[in-house]
């Protein structure tokens, strides 16, 4: 299973799209904001395509929050959760 679709991968899409409301932030602004078009940021909430660790630290900082938090919460949460096979 590619882990675009696993578990993990899931909560960390969740907590994208949560850090993005709670700045916020339309789909739309965020995109302005790192110079790329309104369907990339749709793309990775939809689980459509991956952010690699260089996209997610921009999209991280425009959307100005802690990536290592974002990363702290996935963690968390999939220690507590059917995520927990995935190490």
């Amino acid at each position: 299973m590619k882990s675009i679709f696993s578990p993990k991968y899931d909560v960390f899409r969740k907590c994208m799209i949560a850090a993005r409301k709670d700045a916020k932030l339309t789909q739309a602004t965020l995109a302005k904001a790192i110079e790329k078009p309104q369907s990339f940021v749709a793309k990775y909430e939809n689980g459509e395509r991956r952010l690699d660790v260089v996209e997610f630290l921009i999209v991280a900082h425009a959307m100005g929050v802690d990536p290592y938090e974002i990363l702290r919460t996935v963690e968390q949460t999939c220690s507590t959760t059917s995520c927990e096979g995935e190490r």
